[in-house]
């Protein structure tokens, strides 16, 4: 069995998501002169409004990502303490981008069931992370500032998760 503490890999592996959050962010808000016409306040109102519509399709696919993790736990009940850390940080995800994790209301069409192999369900479960993962830091393109650096650091999150997801799974007996 291998070491369960942190390792030099994981440590630059979350090094390096986090400093590549951090240079997404940078590309800032653009520090150009204040607008005071109707056409600045109509483009903050649509801008508010498209960065509302972001915020909770994010927290939808949250929600939606933290379903499947409580369905991998509860087919292979042997993963629960390896997944537990990243179901807590996917739940405050969600909460951070103002969504509402178990409300028992699905938000989105339920994800499809795990696979029967743990190794497999978790591969499957890393690669639904590196794709949100993916999808968000693409929307950091449409965000405003304070959004894209939250979706930056959940981003960088989600490919801690699908990194150490997918050791687990290489861990994890047959």
């Amino acid at each position: 069995m291998r070491r369960t503490g942190t390792t030099r890999r994981s440590a630059l592996t979350a090094t390096g998501a986090f400093g590549l959050g951090a240079v997404l962010t940078g590309c800032g808000s653009g520090g150009g002169a204040p607008r005071h016409d109707s056409t600045g306040a109509d483009a903050r109102t649509v801008s508010l409004r498209a960065s509302t519509a972001l915020k909770a399709a994010e927290a939808r696919s949250g929600v939606s990502l933290l379903a499947r993790y409580d369905q991998v736990v509860a087919a292979h009940p042997l993963t629960e303490a390896g997944l537990a850390p990243m179901r807590a940080a996917v739940r405050e995800h969600v909460a951070a981008l103002g969504g509402r994790a178990g409300t028992g209301v699905p938000s989105s069409p339920a994800p499809a069931a795990p696979a029967a192999d743990v190794r497999t369900a978790l591969r499957e479960l890393a690669a639904e992370e590196r794709r949100l993962a993916d999808v968000r830091a693409a929307a950091l393109l449409k965000a405003e500032p304070e959004l894209a650096r939250l979706l930056a650091s959940i981003a960088a999150a989600g490919a801690a998760h699908a990194y150490l997801l997918t050791e687990l799974a290489k861990e994890t007996p047959a």
